[in-house]
């Protein structure tokens, strides 16, 4: 009777147990991946150097090419850094070769013993730079022979390009480009001319007074400076 009674009792405890959930059931659900942050683009600073060259009638910011044309740039640079730059001058302006070739000339006007030894010439298929609007350019007579005068351009040259057809096959150098003061460099190519100075071809382009470059130092990169025209597109 005890026997029979401890079967019933146990067979009750077992009918009242709940029943066991599927395994299933109790699985949580997956895991929800993580949004991934938002991408912030890095932007590389622009390593290049800006020279402001503070004239008699404005200041003219360039871009220097310094990777692309090591060899003018350094060049460049050198006069800036010593301040042997300060007090050159603007002496030229193509007006006399119409609106198709306008540029604006700058050098030492003064003690030659300024400058320093000329500098292998950096041609434009080398560097693959172009005379576009703007561009900052090393004036020559013969490659290898610049040592301080440049020039910017205030119109498409592209003649002075090494691989221009019909050029000389050499060109000229390029190395940098006008950044700001663009209204500056046309006030000096629109300057008063003498009608009689110069030689050869530079009769009629000889600015009279000529533009002084009061100082020439580096700057920082402005922060809107335009992406500029003198690299070639690949």
């Amino acid at each position: 009777m005890v026997g029979t009674m401890l079967t019933l009792a146990a067979a009750l405890i077992l009918a009242i147990q709940p029943a066991a959930v599927p395994p299933q059931a109790t699985q949580l659900p997956p895991p929800v991946p993580p949004v991934p942050a938002p991408v912030t683009p890095v932007v590389e600073a622009d390593t290049r150097p800006f020279v402001a060259l503070t004239t008699d009638l404005g200041t003219i910011t360039v871009r220097i090419e310094d990777k692309r044309a090591p060899v003018t740039a350094a060049n460049f640079l050198r006069y800036v850094d010593t301040k042997r730059m300060d007090g050159f001058q603007f002496y030229r302006s193509t007006r006399s070769w119409g609106p198709a070739n306008q540029l604006i000339q700058a050098g030492n006007r003064g003690d030659a013993r300024r400058n320093y030894p000329p500098i292998a010439h950096e041609p434009t298929t080398a560097t693959g730079l172009t005379h576009c609007k703007g561009a900052l350019s090393m004036a020559r007579l013969s490659p290898g022979d610049a040592t301080t005068d440049f020039f910017l351009l205030l119109s498409d040259i592209k003649g002075f390009d090494a691989d221009a057809p019909g050029g000389d096959g050499v060109g000229f150098a390029v190395f940098g480009e006008v950044v700001a003061g663009a209204d500056v460099a046309a006030a000096i190519f629109n300057a008063p001319i003498s009608p009689t100075a110069g030689e050869g071809v530079m009769v009629g382009q000889i600015l009279d007074p000529q533009v002084t470059i009061r100082t020439a130092r580096r700057v920082p990169a402005p922060a809107d400076a335009p992406k500029g025209c003198v690299v070639k597109a690949q």
